[in-house]
């Protein structure tokens, strides 16, 4: 055999002895519907969804909310996403005015919103990019709730981080200077609307002081005896946001609130399992610590959520690209139009 036919089928056997996702064969699954004029049984109780009805069990108290999950045929209703997703979060009319001054910041997703609000003609103090401060030049790294709450300690209790953890996407360090912090409290104090999009719950941090680094530690700079990984507990984001929550009132206190979760997943793992279930883990710490602030404070009518995160990941069919990281452009564009239409006015 030529040296260029054994070649060829070695890269054969090596593409056939790749393992590739099994193909399922698609069965019938439950429906739980009944006709509609089938007569009621005892132990059960009947609802409509998507055009039938259906029947579910009346063993146990349901509480005076129930809001039954959606069915596959509920998400093709022209109002599926404001039921099945925004119900309960999505405000009772849209308060956002063009001449509203919004700071938006926090995960690369956050850069989408900014974006979005820029060509709409909203007023998005994170777009004055005339600004050295961080939020406007580095806002979509600023990923993680310890990042967030760093920044308004330092501007309005003049709290920075005793160690460098401060670096661009470039790795440089940011210098945490006066002029910085004053222009970081001016956009603050000039917002009526704050959007804090919230990336992963993994950090580096300064063993010595337990700073946490926007991003990571930049290779050259990296020192095992100085710098360590851990991940931030659904608490310690809890703490964090909170404290973001609480500071926001005490300086402007007439200021809306968005919280929202970016659907965007970690790139890569630190910690030595798949990079898939340690998503999961991080994205489930920021959603539970959110909602725990959300019920918190759930007395505040300026306190809101915006479920990015569950649209992407449970509403639509398909959201991500082939890197099955970033939002295809008509997720994004999905998202944003669902979000004008609860928000903006």
């Amino acid at each position: 055999m030529s040296k260029w036919r054994k070649a060829f089928y070695d890269v054969i056997r090596r593409i056939r002895s790749v393992e590739s996702p099994p193909k399922i064969e698609r069965l019938p699954t439950k429906d739980f519907s009944v006709d509609m004029d089938a007569p009621h049984q005892p132990g059960l109780i009947y609802y409509e969804m998507a055009g039938k009805k259906r029947k579910a069990h009346a063993t146990w108290y349901r509480g005076e909310n129930t809001n039954f999950h959606p069915v596959k045929a509920s998400l093709s209703e022209p109002d599926a996403v404001a039921k099945y997703v925004g119900h309960g979060w999505f405000p009772s009319a849209p308060f956002i005015h063009k001449k509203n001054r919004i700071t938006a910041f926090g995960s690369c997703f956050a850069a989408e919103v900014s974006k979005f609000l820029a060509s709409e003609g909203y007023n998005v103090l994170g777009r004055k990019f005339t600004l050295d401060s961080f939020i406007v030049r580095c806002g979509e790294g600023i990923v993680n709730s310890a990042a967030l709450v760093q920044q308004f300690e330092w501007a309005y209790n003049d709290k920075a981080p005793a160690t460098q953890v401060w670096h661009d996407k470039s790795g440089a360090a940011m210098e945490a200077s006066e002029v910085i912090k004053v222009q970081t409290r001016e956009i603050f104090d000039d917002t009526e609307v704050f959007i804090f999009t919230l990336g992963l719950s993994e950090v580096w941090h300064d063993k010595l002081t337990g700073d946490v680094f926007w991003r990571a530690v930049p290779s050259e700079q990296f020192d095992p005896q100085y710098h360590g990984f851990r991940i931030l507990s659904t608490e310690d984001n809890r703490k964090n946001l909170a404290r973001v929550y609480r500071l926001i009132k005490k300086y402007r206190p007439n200021a809306h609130i968005i919280f929202t979760l970016s659907p965007v997943p970690l790139a890569a793992t630190f910690r030595p399992i798949s990079c898939i279930t340690a998503n999961s883990v991080s994205k489930a710490s920021l959603r539970v610590a959110i909602d725990e602030v959300m019920r918190e404070f759930a007395d505040d009518p300026l306190l809101h959520y915006f479920p990015s995160y569950e649209i992407a990941t449970a509403y639509l069919d398909d959201p991500f690209g082939i890197d099955m990281r970033h939002p295809r452009p008509e997720t994004i564009d999905f998202i944003m139009q669902t979000f004008k239409r609860s928000y903006l006015l």
